[in-house]
């Protein structure tokens, strides 16, 4: 083992744009849940973004499928994580996860953003309003793995805040927004 490696960790996004990025969500136990690789496109006001073009494989335990869309997914220092897709063969255009707040951290092997999905979603598909989604998992889980009750209050509030902005296309819901780093996302130069 080098010096290198008994750094701690770091918490804190890449600096340049196109590293390297590994995507973990896990349930609230720690259970793995989604895992993939994006490339860092930059930050702005509402947080740090995320690239990942068409081909990009996305697996979880028990599934996984390679996205023939590109998308761009904000990790915002609140308590959610935001998809943005362009050309989603389903029309799903924002997809946010309810979360805890995203951490990053960087070792010898690259920086890794992770966080706890809480279960709600709040989800627009194009041409349908916006909506939270799977209010049924969360009722069911907050029991069976004790969420405490703020974290269910802050969640609670957090989805129907997300989905008020969304509803009134509030940056970054505002199209503009997200099209602004896709268009980033684009300009590269596929990651070999």
């Amino acid at each position: 083992m080098s010096a290198a490696d008994d750094r701690p960790l770091a918490s804190a996004p890449p600096s340049v744009p196109g590293e390297p990025v590994r995507v973990r969500a896990m349930k609230w136990l720690g259970q793995p849940h989604w895992a993939f690789d994006g490339v860092w496109l930059g930050a702005d006001a509402h947080g740090d973004w995320v690239g990942f073009p068409a081909g990009t494989p996305f697996a979880r335990p028990g599934h996984g499928f390679t996205a023939t869309w590109e998308s761009v997914s904000l990790f915002p220092r609140a308590g959610w994580a935001a998809a943005f897709n362009a050309g989603h063969p389903r029309g799903l255009g924002i997809y946010v996860d309810l979360s805890t707040v995203p951490e990053w951290r960087a070792d010898a092997s690259g920086a890794t953003v992770s966080y706890i999905d809480l279960d709600l979603d709040v989800v627009e598909r194009t041409g349908a309003p916006a909506f939270i989604d799977d209010e049924d998992e969360f009722a069911e889980h907050a029991v069976e793995f004790e969420y405490p009750a703020e974290v269910v209050e802050r969640v609670r509030a957090d989805a129907d805040a997300v989905l008020r902005a969304v509803r009134r296309r509030e940056a970054p819901f505002d199209g503009a927004t997200a099209a602004g780093w896709l268009a980033r996302l684009a300009e590269r130069s596929p990651v070999e």
